[in-house]
């Protein structure tokens, strides 16, 4: 992903909030000349055995994901291959209105992380079980309802034959913050406004990260 140096993120703990609060990713792989590109929305966990918790600094981290195994992109997947890990934050779209000044091009402002890491298939349908059940932790932590998942376990075990789990060493983190930061003071506080106005959460989420930058 390219990077203005004026959008690059301020510190670490940005991609890792971004992350931490979308951690529904998209995972592209180039496959073969055949076959073409493949490209999976799924969601991805920080590796619970290796690390306690996130670190700012993202490379050197594995995540682990699945997927259905009925998908060629499973198939497509091979040790030690490289993906591509993306995640979309806030964004919303910039009307030249707001700006109160002319000549002016309109814009979108958006935040995303891209990962790079490689793979490493897992096999084992324990290990693959385990990789399910620690997602269900991880986000029912963080995004659900704190549901016990103890008379589901069964029912998970029937299920995970189909299930394909997989971990990511990460070996490069960029992130983009694009939030009017080329634009003088007034304007970008202008646009900030203009978001934080509007009932939509997403404008609001924009227009807090707007209001942190240094």
């Amino acid at each position: 992903m390219f990077v203005p140096g004026q959008y690059r993120e301020p510190d670490g703990s940005w991609m890792v909030e971004l992350i931490r609060s979308n951690p529904l990713a998209l995972v592209a792989l180039n496959g073969s000349p055949e076959d073409g590109p493949f490209a999976t929305h799924l969601p991805v966990i920080l590796d619970p055995e290796r690390h306690t918790e996130w670190s700012d600094d993202l490379v050197g981290v594995t995540l682990l994901g699945h997927m259905n195994r009925a998908n060629p992109h499973w198939r497509a997947l091979t040790d030690g291959c490289t993906v591509l890990i993306t995640f979309t934050g806030p964004h919303a779209y910039v009307s030249p209105t707001v700006y109160e000044i002319t000549p002016a091009a309109p814009t979108w402002n958006f935040t995303s992380v891209h990962l790079r890491g490689t793979v490493e298939k897992i096999d084992s349908l324990d290990e693959t079980l385990g990789v399910v059940k620690s997602t269900v932790r991880a986000f029912e932590s963080e995004h659900g309802t704190g549901w016990d998942m103890t008379e589901s376990v069964e029912y998970f075990r029937s299920i995970v034959a189909g299930v394909g789990a997989f971990r990511i060493r990460v070996t490069r983190a960029d992130g983009m913050f694009k939030l009017s930061q080329e634009q003088p003071g007034e304007v970008r506080d202008r646009v900030q406004r203009s978001f934080d106005e509007r009932g939509c959460t997403r404008h609001r989420a924009t227009a807090e990260l707007m209001s942190r930058l240094p």
